[in-house]
């Protein structure tokens, strides 16, 4: 990759990373249901308008739609709820690091639904990453086993949408219409959730959480998207699969810096075994090491 694509993936990892860092903010005066609907259909607006500045087609019919509704739910609705639960209880650096599991369960879901059987490295590569969860799930506190079970959840989900994304392409649908319409249909089904609740009663929000809202709704998502697709297209899936190593080094260090968060040794530990699964999934490191011992 050239300086500017390697500058975008920074971009895109600050401003996923980021996203932790925002809901940990946003949190402290919403309820969760209440963040992640403000996420989503702020997300759609501002995707909304770059699509109608691209004019780029929406999706067609309601064979496209119903697609689209799905990986609305996979991709955003459901992992979007279960990480913002999560961190009332864990802080955002833990939860980006188990986030991180999500390529190594993309190579499991692919495996049991989609039938691509995994070379010894990515085995290797899971068994490790599976190791360091089963670390970091040591000597939780009350209400964290819960938490970080949502995190490994919100993971799976993400790993079962990168399969279903697959129907999206088959069907034509342009990636930014995609994004669009997964966040609208996000929207759509946790409306009358959150309505049925009556979240909205228990906001509380000032300042500081309103702009930790609009900044999880423009820039982790709308700019995210735009940022992650544009790079798709130039570098291809797998440099743009980078951005999963530094992530989380974005939401620990924000957490310590800004919000005082403290890692403990097995979190620590944990994150250095998901990484090591994580490089043994990429293979990079594997083909250089046998390019050099050649």
């Amino acid at each position: 990759m050239g300086g500017r694509n390697w500058g975008l993936l920074m971009v895109l990892a600050v401003l996923w990373g980021g996203s932790f860092f925002f809901v940990e903010l946003a949190l402290r005066g919403m309820p969760p249901l209440a963040v992640v609907w403000c996420r989503v259909a702020g997300g759609a607006v501002v995707l909304g308008l770059m699509l109608r500045a691209a004019g780029v087609a929406l999706p067609q019919g309601w064979i496209e739609w119903r697609a689209v509704a799905v990986m609305g739910l996979l991709n955003n609705a459901l992992p979007f709820t279960f990480f913002a639960l999560a961190q009332g209880q864990i802080g955002g650096g833990v939860a980006a690091i188990l986030n991180a599991m999500t390529p190594l369960m993309t190579v499991l879901a692919l495996f049991l639904l989609a039938g691509e059987r995994p070379g010894p490295g990515r085995v290797i590569g899971l068994l490790v990453g599976l190791a360091g969860v089963a670390v970091m799930m040591g000597g939780a506190g009350e209400g964290e086993g819960w938490a970080k079970l949502l995190c490994l959840a919100a993971a799976g989900c993400y790993a079962l949408a990168s399969v279903w994304g697959r129907r999206l392409w088959r069907m034509g649908i342009a990636p930014m219409a995609a994004a669009f319409g997964q966040c609208l249909s996000a929207a759509v089904l946790l409306l009358p959730v959150v309505l049925g609740l009556r979240v909205w009663e228990g906001v509380s929000a000032g300042a500081v959480e309103w702009a930790a809202v609009a900044g999880l709704a423009v820039l982790s998502t709308g700019l995210a998207y735009a940022i992650f697709f544009r790079l798709f297209s130039a570098v291809g899936a797998v440099n743009v699969q980078l951005v999963t190593f530094l992530i989380p080094a974005v939401a620990v260090g924000l957490g310590v810096a800004v919000l005082g968060e403290r890692l403990e040794a097995r979190h620590l530990v944990g994150a250095g075994l998901i990484g090591l699964g994580l490089v043994a999934i990429d293979g990079r490191a594997g083909a250089w090491l046998r390019r050099i011992s050649s």
